[in-house]
């Protein structure tokens, strides 16, 4: 479901970052390249109709941006702690048995 929404995304990124670089400003930015298409959005141009799509755009880029966070907190929201296999941990500690002999050699004794 994740990478659904991740291919999604990135679709919605692009085709928003182009219909914003569509919309005419000072320095004209794509929208020298779209031609005149007055007689098809109307007497304003495409003005009302990117500001529209723009505005739609973001708030499916929003919308799918919460979505895929949720989703992806969902999948992961197992702790690493709940893989550990537990059943060969003691109950108890096991305390360390006294040694035998001293670890340290003691001197020789002189006659």
């Amino acid at each position: 479901m994740s990478s659904i929404l991740l291919i999604i995304q990135f679709s919605l990124a692009v085709v928003l970052t182009i219909v914003i670089l569509l919309q005419k400003s000072s320095s004209i930015g794509l929208g020298a390249y779209s031609g005149s298409n007055e007689s098809v959005f109307g007497a304003k141009g495409p003005a009302g109709f990117l500001t529209k799509l723009t505005f739609t755009l973001g708030l499916a880029f929003v919308i799918n941006t919460l979505a895929l966070g949720y989703v992806y907190n969902e999948q992961n929201k197992g702790s690493i702690i709940d893989s550990v296999d537990t059943t060969n941990i003691p109950a108890a500690p096991i305390s360390p048995a006294a040694p035998a002999a001293p670890l340290v050699p003691s001197a020789p004794v002189s006659k």
